[in-house]
């Protein structure tokens, strides 16, 4: 748990323009493998999914620009192929950063079409854009995997994608799954907690008993843990949007914790990125609308 919120930690730096002071010489490069040819990157950001093969590196996310040098001889360990193909699961940086320095290796990038979007306005990230979008599924035949790649619409945020490899039976959520503390949805960027919980719909619909799930923060889950994060958002919005009916105000939500305390207490979450308080606000700020 602890690894997961120096993760966020350095989310949150990023997107605060703190960046700049946040030291990643420290960050190792982990590798954990999942199911055959497909495997999980930890760093510093979220969980980079890999699937090789003689077809190149199939890679999913990149972290931080600071760890593509690390990443690229992480993988060397496990494949000489060169990293051919990266989707991003969606625009944050903990997801997104690296991109330009894949980009210059030759790397085809995919993505959302709101991702290109949303990188575009951060002139920051224009040489990091990707160069091939699509809006609601796109089908790529590679590794011997006929992987799928589904828009899940304002969920995290209002470009996310879900990453299937049926062969492998392997699917990464990008961050539409927090496995193992609450999630962070970005209202902001489009998220929404309706989203969010029909994106976890359609990943259940996607997999079965022995799918592996590659979360964008978290240990490696089953489908039980799958689940188990749905039945935490749906009752978290049950019970907000029952208080709504009831006409309880935002402080009132925000302070009851007997709301998430089923899942996690305030006292055990209060190191998460996301603490009791702040899941309850951001359901009730998305709920009311």
């Amino acid at each position: 748990m602890r690894n997961s919120i120096k993760t966020l930690l350095a989310f949150l730096l990023i997107n605060h323009s703190l960046f700049a002071f946040q030291d990643m010489s420290e960050v190792e490069i982990e590798i954990i493998p999942v199911n055959e040819n497909v495997f999980m990157l930890k760093g510093a950001g979220g969980n980079i999914g890999v699937l090789t093969g003689e077809d190149g590196v199939f890679m999913i996310d990149d972290q931080f620009a600071a760890l593509s040098t690390k990443i690229k001889a992480k993988l060397k360990t496990i494949d000489d192929q060169p990293i051919k193909y990266l989707v991003n699961t969606h625009h944050h940086g903990d997801h997104t950063g690296g991109n330009s320095n894949f980009k210059k290796d030759g790397t085809l990038i995919f993505a959302h079409e709101n991702v290109r979007k949303r990188l575009r306005a951060d002139s920051t990230k224009v040489n990091g854009l990707p160069i091939i979008t699509f809006n609601e599924k796109i089908n790529l035949y590679i590794n011997g995997n006929d992987i799928v790649a589904t828009h899940v619409h304002n969920a995290h945020t209002d470009g996310d994608v879900l990453i299937y490899f049926p062969q492998s039976n392997v699917l990464h959520t990008g961050d539409t799954f927090f496995n193992g503390m609450f999630p962070y949805i970005d209202l902001k960027s489009g998220g929404s907690v309706d989203g969010d919980i029909a994106a976890a719909r359609k990943g259940l619909s996607l997999i079965n008993d022995n799918t592996k799930i590659i979360p964008g923060h978290g240990k490696i889950a089953t489908k039980s843990d799958y689940q188990d994060y749905l039945k935490m958002l749906e009752t978290i919005r049950d019970k907000i949007n029952a208080a709504i009916k009831e006409g309880r105000t935002e402080t009132e939500v925000v302070e009851n914790e007997s709301i998430t305390n089923e899942f996690y207490s305030d006292e055990k979450a209060k190191d998460f990125f996301i603490n009791g308080q702040k899941i309850r606000k951001t359901f009730y700020d998305s709920l009311k609308k």
